[in-house]
């Protein structure tokens, strides 16, 4: 059955990859990303597949905006059935260092922005007894990251909220899990190493038990199945895809 999928953060990284697993699968696509450009490029791309796709441009912290792309949604494809929650910003600052407003911008993204997608989908949902929400956490939610704390607290509320939900939502049909991510190879997580904020390649395979960094594609096939009907079982778990880095 061909479903709605909106994907934040989806033209670019793990949420490209997440969009591209959709469509392949023969959903419809929705790219929200605050990169208008790059939402259209991913949109387009996914077209040339055969799938409809829509590019919404939207700051998940900005409630109007998120409200307004999700009626535009509704309006082209439909009501929405999945929801997957990548959009998200990586931020390394000694605590000590941490201003207000570094603080409040991480929580903002990360954690508020989950928040205003999630409430935006939800209603769709509900009218149809059935849903499939993924929330992307981080593995530093579940070991600690110095340097990281605004990041670390803002992925752990994540976790925390998405159990919540999939207890509130269970009996009306709509599952809520998590996916936390570790030694994937993004253009973030590259961006990081040029910056000297996180270690290269070579030292991070060394963390990874399988022995290699994992790709967008294995966060998106394990979005996929928590996402199909086949997964009407499992809701408010916390599926690390990390190569057992993080056990």
């Amino acid at each position: 059955m061909t479903r709605v999928a909106v994907v934040t953060g989806g033209a670019s990284g793990m949420g490209l990859s997440i969009c591209r697993h959709f469509a392949r699968r023969g959903d419809q696509v929705a790219v929200l990303d605050v990169n208008a450009s790059a939402a259209r490029g991913a949109a387009e791309e996914l077209q040339e597949q055969g799938v409809r796709a829509l590019a919404c441009q939207a700051d998940v912290t900005e409630r109007g905006e998120i409200d307004e792309a999700f009626r535009k949604i509704r309006a082209d494809l439909g009501p929405v059935e999945i929801l997957v929650t990548s959009a998200g910003l990586v931020a390394f600052e000694p605590f000590t260092a941490i201003t207000p407003d570094s603080w409040r911008r991480v929580i903002d993204v990360n954690l508020t922005g989950t928040f205003n997608a999630v409430q935006a989908a939800i209603p769709d949902m509900l009218d149809a007894g059935w849903g499939r929400i993924v929330t992307i956490s981080s593995s530093s939610a579940q070991r600690g990251s110095p340097g990281m704390a605004h990041y670390t607290a803002s992925k752990g509320g994540v976790i925390a909220m998405t159990k919540a939900l999939a207890r509130e939502y269970a009996p009306m049909g709509i599952t809520v899990n998590n996916v936390p991510p570790s030694g994937i190879d993004t253009p973030m997580s590259r961006a990081s190493q040029a910056k000297g904020d996180l270690p290269g390649n070579e030292v991070m395979v060394q963390r990874i038990p399988v022995g290699h960094l994992g790709t967008g594609d294995d966060i998106a096939a394990a979005c996929a199945f928590l996402c199909s009907e086949e997964a009407g079982f499992i809701t408010g778990q916390v599926l690390g895809v990390n190569g057992g880095a993080v056990i």
